[in-house]
């Protein structure tokens, strides 16, 4: 019988209805243009991996076998690291605090307890780590819990005081307990407080030695349940830790005081040291410091015992940065820290407490760093840290994602980054490194790219769903540093913090040019060389970019746009819009009446720029202050490497550059794009009435003044290119970084759609008071730039935020000498089409449905030199031009325009410009993200919706694929940072420290599995401490204790029902420890229980077998006797 797939029939559904919404206009058969190879199926979204630092965590466990560590996070996360490539990412899902973990040391397991009250058994001998089972606490608050080394016993402290022990095989309580009351003394009134330190002595495994938060150490007999001896002291007590031989133990208190103690002198403690504390020469008591929330005592077989503390630092020293103690012998270093410190913990040869801890490392866990220092060496020294933690090192305000790139590029950037790396690092290889690599079958290259607060761009090497850093750019050093001179502040800066962050990138992979643009309304072009240099002139332009429809009569009712002439455009002169020369700052200043004019918001720097290898500056360009109005920011971005072209544009118009030839080719307002045919009525607006910079995302309680910049998010929220500084009255036109969720603009979304007009005619419907259309988007590309065009020629289309797509025709000089000659000719050529919502993406296809990539020049030493010059010259020469189709017309059309906006998607045939297919994306919400891109065996549209929907669209027939409501957008950065690349790749800042990265390829989805690295490893487990002949003759070794029979139900009895509910985990059966998910593990499962059936298949054909031996034996016995009784009469019984 034939299977049936329900997903087959619904694409044949989808395909009827994307056919039947086609346009009529084309009067071809286009429903059966070209065969489309996509299908739903080859879609699935999962996640793949996470990467950065854990955001906001709360504790950190090792094993010292595995040589694995695990971090738990404030929202309920898990990241565990191994070797460098090796991490792993889980999440509880109550999303509740993690407050401790602990290892099941070289068990393959871990014990995660949090602030909800619940306990879970994390198993991680599977690629991807599950709970076997989990403990929920009704009446009594975690406070603290303890493993011993090799024991399935979990003691946990509450809140009460009281202990509870846990079996971790069964995760079943003990009828063992041990009650506050009767840990601390009859005559003690005082409740003690919370349990906040378990340990069992090193020598002794019956004596458990329990620490309250009140001041109170008990030592506990565990056979004789009672306490051997109490210790008292009159400060809170942080944390306790023993000494090897387990006659000592030291303790931590709020008064930044250590005690040691000998555990049969529990009068007073053995000695008592404040390690920043003054000492009075008069022997009182010294100075109260800060508390020592940890100590640590760990002893060596040749040297000293080290003792390592956070905190305690003495109330005098304000403004010192967080601490960490170490003190060996005499000697004590205090290391200071960037962040503060979270947790430490003490990196050991030995898991044996009872033997020489030989400490050789120490991993510190900061709020926003995991920092890992070489004990061993002189200085102590940190460890370079392999994982990629420093994606926050600024703030992240834009990504850009690249899959399949050329693959000598990461080589390149790897090459001229390994330059950059600072000195003074242990020499010792990284101390974690347990787990194993997945074997990868991904083998193109993939690259990151993140832009900062700062100015900062890194470029990360995210191949086989690893990440590491490969190059970091410091953009500000291409400006003057800013002195603390306010007044000029005010008059030049429109952002009150981080003027140098950057807002958008363009980037071409083949030619390795580089555009960034910053929220100061400045770009700045990149180009890639393995050689230094020095730049004397940092070159320069300056454009003067503004909005005049005060200057012309306001259209007609009704003939549209009025009898307005487009500037003539040319190289020859630029614009008069652009001042000052190419190579000079502006040395423009305020007119008479002191309103600021020609003046960039940032100073490029005068003196010599000495620039390393790898991105250095080719050109800067800056946005000018307009009669004491502050530039827009920079909304759309893109660059063309094979034409010599940036374009951008922002809420008052664009600007084409040519950066060979360091000119402004066109300078237009949006409105001027449109020629005499501006379809939208707009009232006069004069650029003085309201001074304020571009509208970001603004605060939803700012007032009705904000409101009216927050009516059309769609500027702001397009092709990933947000702004995220928000406006702001007045004339400094400062701005602030207030964020607001889209979700809450939902009710403006129907202002939106009214914007919208399908008529050119005199009906259309009139735009806001606020007049100004923003540029959204561009798209370079080699097609027909208007209707009915028998030739392709480089174009530049630009996308608007009402929805409309134009075409820019380009004019280029032959390659060489001349394209550094001549003038290059840019005329604006008409409307393509009009969509609803704003335009988020282009691209173009071939009549093959074959993705049509823009022009791309190949990378050359722009700084060579001798014959390494002649073959650049050559290079340059030949002019790349993207693959394009005949010209010759047999065929009626020739390309088809993809164009994406918040609403809608069309494909529209060219050179007719019809529109053949039509989809409506979504009517509640908005798209923040679209992209046009290539998987293994076709094109399809990607788009993320703000009501949190991931789609995909094939291509040209726009058919529904996937539709995963994956996400709400609870956070702009979601927004901000969210982007599709090729080959069902994507990512998002999911934190502001870590990047998520997602699959929506079926492909990837089924061979994640073997991708993903291993974390357990079969390890032999060290050898017990020799105990020697004497220990061993006289008593003194460690003794051990059946906990089994002491807490067992046997003889502890059964636990409290009412006290803590038992849930099995997904993954509680034994049998499936190693298996995994996917189709590879349901075959094993399949095979495991077919194994199973056929055994027990076997042991019941071996019962019935002896059965039938036995019942055969019996017959012949009955028959014996039958034949032996026959002929006996009844009186010879």
């Amino acid at each position: 019988m034939k299977k049936f797939n329900i997903r087959k029939v619904l694409d044949g559904l989808k395909e009827q209805a994307s056919s039947s919404v086609s346009s009529g206009q084309s009067g071809a058969p286009e429903n059966n243009l070209m065969h489309e190879t996509l299908q739903s199926e080859n879609f699935q979204l999962c996640k793949t991996v996470r990467h950065g630092f854990p955001y906001q965590p709360s504790s950190m466990a090792h094993d010292p076998v595995q040589k694995i560590l695990a971090i738990g996070t404030q929202s309920g996360a898990l990241r565990l690291f191994g070797r460098p490539g090796v991490e792993c990412y889980c999440q509880h899902e109550s999303g509740a605090a993690v407050i401790s973990l602990q290892f099941l040391i070289n068990e393959g397991a871990l014990v995660s307890a949090l602030a909800d009250d619940s306990v879970h058994l994390w198993n991680l001998r599977q690629r991807r780590p599950a709970i076997l089972h989990s403990l929920k606490f009704n009446r009594e608050r975690i406070t603290f819990v303890h493993l011993p080394f090799q024991s399935k016993w979990l003691y946990i402290g509450t809140e009460k005081g009281n202990i509870h022990i846990v079996n971790v095989e069964s995760f079943t309580l003990s009828g063992y307990v041990i009650m506050w009351n009767k840990a601390i003394e009859l005559s003690s009134k005082a409740h003690p407080g919370p349990v906040v330190h378990i340990s069992d002595n090193p020598m002794d495994e019956g004596k458990l030695i329990i620490g309250y938060e009140a001041g109170i150490v008990v030592l506990w007999d565990l056979k004789s349940k009672k306490a051997d001896y109490r210790y008292t002291y009159d400060e809170a007590i942080h944390s306790v830790a023993w000494h090897h031989e387990g006659k000592q133990f030291i303790c931590s208190h709020s008064d930044g005081t250590l005690t040691i103690w000998n555990i049969k002198g529990q009068g007073k403690p053995f000695q008592t040291i404040t390690p920043h504390g003054k000492q009075p020469k008069d022997g009182k008591k010294p100075e109260p410091c800060k508390p020592i929330l940890k100590v640590e005592y760990k002893t060596t077989r040749l040297g000293d015992p080290f003792m390592i503390l956070s905190g305690g630092l003495s109330y005098d020293t304000v403004g010192r940065r967080p601490c960490l103690t170490v003190m060996h012998g005499k000697s004590t270093a205090v290391l200071e820290m960037d962040y503060p410190i979270v947790d430490f913990l003490t990196l050991c040869e030995t898991p044996y407490s009872n033997d020489f801890q030989e400490p050789y490392a120490v991993v510190v866990l900061l709020e926003k760093d995991l920092v890992v220092i070489d004990l061993a060496q002189n200085g102590y020294p940190i460890f370079e840290n392999p994982y990629p933690l420093t994606i926050h090192e600024s703030p992240v305000t834009c990504c850009e994602y690249f899959a399949d790139c050329p693959v000598d590029l990461i080589p390149a950037l790897y090459s001229v980054g390994s330059r950059q790396k600072r000195q003074g690092y242990s020499k010792k290889e990284w101390p974690i490194s347990g787990g194993n690599w997945g074997l990868g079958t991904q083998s193109y290259p993939e690259i990151i790219i993140t832009g900062h607060a700062d100015g900062t761009v890194k470029f990360w090497d995210a191949s086989a769903i690893m990440l590491q850093v490969l190059y970091k750019l410091k953009t500000a050093k291409v400006f003057e540093k800013s002195r603390n001179n306010k007044e000029d502040k005010q008059n030049t800066e429109i952002v009150d913090e981080d003027p140098f962050a950057i807002q958008i990138m363009a980037w071409c992979p083949e030619s390795r040019k580089l555009c960034v643009a910053g929220v100061s309304a400045n770009l700045i072009i990149y180009r890639f060389s393995k050689q230094e240099i020095t730049t004397e002139v940092v070159q320069l332009l300056e454009v003067r970019l503004q909005y005049e429809v005060n200057d012309m009569e306001s259209p007609p009712e009704g003939g549209g746009g009025g009898d307005r002439d487009l500037p003539t455009p040319g190289a020859a002169s630029p614009s008069p819009q652009t001042t000052g020369p190419p190579t000079h700052p502006s040395t423009s200043s305020n007119s008479s009446d002191g309103v600021r004019d020609n003046v960039p918001c940032l100073k490029v720097r005068s003196t010599p720029l000495k620039q390393s290898s790898g991105y250095q500056v080719e050109l800067v360009v800056q946005l000018v202050w307009v009669s004491g109005e502050p530039p827009q920011q920079i909304t759309s971005l893109a660059l063309n490497s094979s034409y010599g072209l940036i374009v951008f544009g922002n809420s008052n118009g664009l600007a084409v550059v040519d950066y060979l030839q360091k000119t402004v080719l066109l300078n237009l307002g949006t409105v001027e794009l449109y020629g005499s045919n501006d379809p939208y009525q707009r009232q006069a607006r004069s650029p003085r009435k309201t001074r304020q910079p571009a509208g970001g995302l603004c605060d939803i309680n700012e007032g009705s003044a904000s409101e009216d910049r927050c009516k059309s998010p769609t500027s702001v929220l397009a092709s990933n290119h947000q702004q995220f500084y928000n406006g702001g009255g007045g004339r400094g036109a400062k701005m602030s970084r207030k964020l607001s969720l889209p979700t809450e603009l939902k009710p403006d979304l129907d202002h939106r759609d009214n914007s919208f007009s399908r008529s050119r005619s005199s009906s259309v419907t009139s735009i806001d008071k606020e007049a100004r259309e923003a540029i959204t988007s561009f798209h370079f590309c080699e097609t027909f730039a208007r209707k009915g065009d028998s030739a392709i020629t480089p174009c530049l289309y630009v996308g608007t935020s009402l929805g409309t797509v134009l075409a820019v025709a380009l004019n280029l000089p032959p390659a060489g000498e001349q394209r550094l000659l001549q003038p290059v000719i840019v005329l604006p050529s008409g409307t393509l089409a009009r969509l609803k919502g704003s335009i988020l993406r282009m691209a173009f296809l071939d009549n093959t449905g074959t993705f049509l990539p823009p022009a791309f020049e190949t990378w050359y030493e722009p700084n060579a030199a001798g014959a390494d010059s002649e073959e650049r010259d050559k290079a340059r020469k030949r002019r790349p031009v993207s693959v394009s189709p005949s010209t010759s017309q047999e065929l009626q059309e020739s390309q088809y325009a993809v164009v994406c906006s918040e609403k809608q998607a069309k494909v529209i045939a060219l050179p007719s410009q019809n529109c053949i297919f039509k989809h409506s994306i979504t009517e509640t919400s908005f798209v923040l993200r679209a992209d046009v891109v290539q998987m293994n065996i076709g094109n399809c549209v990607a788009c993320f919706c703000a009501n949190g929907h991931i789609m995909t669209l094939s291509l040209p027939g726009l058919r529904p694929l996937l539709d995963v409501n994956y996400l709400p957008l609870t956070d702009m950065r979601i927004a901000r940072t969210f982007c599709f690349t090729n080959l069902g790749q994507a990512m998002y800042l999911t934190s502001p420290t870590e990047i998520q990265r997602i699959t929506y390829s079926q492909e990837t989805c089924e061979n994640l599995q073997e991708m993903l690295g291993e974390l357990f490893t079969p390890v032999e487990t060290p050898e017990a401490p020799n105990r020697g002949f004497f220990k061993g003759l006289f008593g003194g070794g460690a003794t051990s204790l059946d906990r089994e029979e002491l807490f067992g139900e046997t003889q502890a009895g059964k636990a409290s029902r009412g006290l803590a509910q038992h849930i099995p985990g997904p993954q509680g059966l034994e049998g499936m420890k190693g298996a995994a998910s996917g189709v590879v593990a349901d075959l094993a499962r399949a095979r495991i229980a077919l194994d199973e059936r056929g055994q027990k298949l076997g042991e019941l054909d071996e019962r019935t077998a002896a059965m039938l031996a036995s019942a055969d034996s019996f017959g012949k016995h009955a028959h014996d006797m039958m034949l032996k009784c026959k002929d006996k009469k009844w009186y010879q019984f």
